[in-house]
C-alpha cells in the first residue's frame, strides 16, 4: 500500500473515532438531560442513567417503552375526580376512629390502626358486612362471573388490564352485546397494552347495541402511545351494584390454563356482595369519567349505581369488613406499599405471601428482614417458571436474598402462580392486583381489598398451606448451588429492579 493510501485509510479511521466520540458524548448529555428532567426517585434515576449510558442510542428506545410519564394532564383528569357518595360517609368514620377509647384487645387495636391508614391514605370506606367468596381457577371465576353477568338488569361495569380477542373474551363480549341489547348499561374499561391485539372495531357491535368501551386513559393505538409503565392493572367487575369482583384474574384464554407455555393457571379473585361493591363501583366511575374527554360520555347520575345493598346481615358468614384501596402515579403516596407495610409490621406470628414478581423496594425489603430476624414465620411463594425473563430473574435474586435473612421460599411448580395475596397472623389479609414489586406500588394503577375477618384470613391461609403441596422449598444451599452463569443473570436482572 503506497503512502497516499495509507493516509487515507488512517484519515478515515480517525473521522470514524471521532464521530463516535462524539455520539458518545451526545449520548451522555442526552441521558442526563432526559433523566433528570422528570421527577423521579433516586434508584429509578440511576437505574436509568445507566441504561441510557451503558447502552448508546438503543437505551433511548428502551426509554421510549419504559421510562416516559403519562403526561400531566391525562395524570389531572384522574386527580380531577372526587370520591362521589362516599366522602361525607368516609369522613363521618374518620371521626368515629379518631374519637373511639383505645381497645384492649390486641386484634382490634391492629385493625383500628390499619383501617385508619386507608382512610387517611385513600379515603377507604370501611365496610363491615360482606359476603366475599374466593376463586382460585379459571373455571370457577369466569363460570361465576358469567352466570352473575346473564342475570344483570340494570348496571353492567368491566375494567382489566387485559381482554384478549380469544376464545373467553369472544364469550364475554357476546354476552355483554347481548346485555347491551336487553337494555342493560354496559361499559367496558381495558387497557391498550394489556390487551394488546384487540382493536377499537372489537367492540363495534358492543356499541351498536348501546354499550360502551374504551381503553383506559390511552390512545387506541400502542404505536402512537407506546409506553410500557402507567398501565391500568385494576380488575373490576361490579353488577346491578350490588356484586363485585376484584383479584388477579384477567380475561384470556391463559387464564383458564389453556396456554401451553403457562400450563394451569393458579391465581386469587373475590367475589363480594355487600358494602365493599360501593367502593368497587366508585373506582370504576373516576376511572370511567377520568378516561372520557367528553363530559356527556362521562357518568354523572350516580343514583342507579349505589342502590340499597340487598344482603342479610343476620347470617355469620355476610360479616366480613373490609376496604377497598386503590393506588397509582397519580397518587403523592404509594397506597398499597404502604398497606403492605403496615400488614408486615403488625405482624407478631406469621407472615404469608404470594406474588408473581417480588421485586420489593428497600422498605418492603428491610421489613421482611426485621419480621424474619425477629422469629416471625416469613413465608413467601412464587412461580417456577417465568413469564417476563429479567422480571423473573431479580424475582430469583430476591428471593435468594430473602432466603438468607431466614424466609421460607417456595416455587410453586403446578403451573403458573399469578395470585397476589398477603395473610398475618390469621387477622388481617389482602387480595388484589397489587404485585410485591416496583411496578405495582409505583408505575401502575392497582386495586386490592384488605380484609379484617378471622375466618376469610384462616380460608386464605389455608389455600396457602394447600399450595404448599405443589410447591419446592428453595434453601439457601440450593440458591448457592446454581450455575454462576445464572446467579450473575440474577445480579444483573436486580440492577434494573427500579424500572422493571
Amino acid at each position: 500500500m503506497d503512502d497516499k493510501g495509507g493516509y487515507a485509510m488512517l484519515l478515515t479511521w480517525n473521522i470514524i473515532k471521532w464521530l463516535l466520540i462524539a455520539i458518545i458524548l451526545l449520548n451522555e448529555v442526552a441521558a442526563i438531560f432526559t433523566v433528570f428532567r422528570e421527577k423521579r426517585d433516586i434508584a429509578a434515576t440511576w437505574a436509568w442513567l445507566l441504561v441510557l449510558m451503558l447502552i448508546p442510542v438503543i437505551g433511548f428506545i428502551f426509554y421510549a417503552f419504559l421510562g416516559r410519564k403519562l403526561p400531566q394532564r391525562r395524570l389531572e383528569r384522574i386527580k380531577s375526580q372526587t370520591q362521589l357518595k362516599l366522602k361525607k360517609a368516609v369522613d363521618r368514620q374518620k371521626t368515629q376512629f379518631q374519637n373511639m377509647p383505645r381497645p384492649k384487645h390486641s386484634t382490634v387495636q391492629t385493625y383500628r390502626r390499619t383501617i385508619m391508614l386507608f382512610q387517611s391514605l385513600d379515603n377507604a370506606f370501611l365496610t363491615r358486612h360482606n359476603h366475599v367468596d374466593v376463586y382460585t381457577t379459571g373455571k370457577e371465576f369466569f363460570a361465576h362471573l358469567f352466570e352473575d353477568i346473564e342475570a344483570a338488569t340494570q348496571t353492567i361495569n368491566i375494567e382489566f388490564y387485559t381482554i384478549y380477542n380469544d376464545q373467553i373474551g369472544n364469550q364475554l363480549r357476546t354476552l355483554l352485546e347481548q346485555k347491551a341489547a336487553e337494555g342493560v348499561e354496559v361499559r367496558v374499561l381495558y387497557d391498550s397494552w394489556g390487551s394488546m391485539g384487540v382493536r377499537k372495531s372489537f367492540y363495534d357491535g358492543l356499541r351498536k347495541r348501546g354499550g360502551y368501551a374504551a381503553p383506559f386513559l390511552m390512545t387506541h393505538s400502542n404505536f402512537i402511545d407506546f409506553r410500557l409503565n402507567y398501565r391500568d392493572h385494576r380488575k373490576i367487575v361490579t353488577i346491578d351494584g350490588q356484586i363485585g369482583y376484584v383479584g388477579g384474574f384477567n380475561i384470556g384464554d391463559q387464564y383458564l390454563g389453556l396456554v401451553k407455555k403457562f400450563g394451569p393457571w393458579r391465581d386469587t379473585h373475590l367475589r363480594i356482595v355487600g358494602g365493599g361493591v360501593y367502593s368497587l363501583q366508585q373506582r370504576f366511575i373516576r376511572d370511567w369519567n377520568a378516561t372520557m374527554k367528553d363530559p356527556a360520555d362521562r357518568i354523572s347520575h350516580y343514583g342507579i349505581f349505589f342502590p340499597e345493598i340487598k344482603i342479610d346481615k343476620d347470617q355469620p358468614d355476610n360479616d366480613t369488613a373490609l376496604q377497598i384501596v386503590s393506588s397509582g402515579p397519580e397518587a403523592p403516596l404509594e397506597n398499597i406499599k404502604l398497606g403492605y407495610l403496615r400488614l408486615i409490621n403488625a405482624a407478631t406470628d406469621h407472615i404469608w405471601i404470594q406474588t408473581p414478581y417480588l421485586i420489593p423496594d428497600d422498605s418492603v425489603l428491610d421489613s421482611l428482614r426485621v419480621a424474619a430476624h425477629s422469629g416471625i414465620d416469613v413465608r413467601i411463594m412464587v412461580p417456577c417458571k417465568p413469564d417476563h425473563p429479567f422480571v423473573y430473574r431479580a424475582t430469583q435474586y430476591y428471593a435468594r436474598q430473602l432466603a438468607n435473612e431466614g424466609v421460607t421460599i417456595y416455587f410453586y411448580q403446578k403451573g403458573f402462580l399469578h395470585a397476589k395475596t398477603v395473610m398475618v397472623d390469621d387477622k388481617m389479609a389482602s387480595v388484589g392486583s397489587a404485585n410485591v414489586d416496583f411496578r405495582s406500588f409505583k408505575l401502575n394503577f392497582e386495586i386490592n381489598s384488605f380484609i379484617y375477618d378471622l375466618e376469610m384470613t384462616d380460608h386464605l391461609e389455608q389455600i396457602f398451606v394447600n399450595d404448599i403441596r405443589d410447591s419446592r422449598v428453595i434453601t439457601p444451599e440450593m440458591f448457592a448451588g446454581m450455575s454462576r452463569w445464572l446467579r450473575f443473570k440474577q445480579t444483573f436482572s436486580r440492577l434494573f429492579s427500579p424500572i422493571l
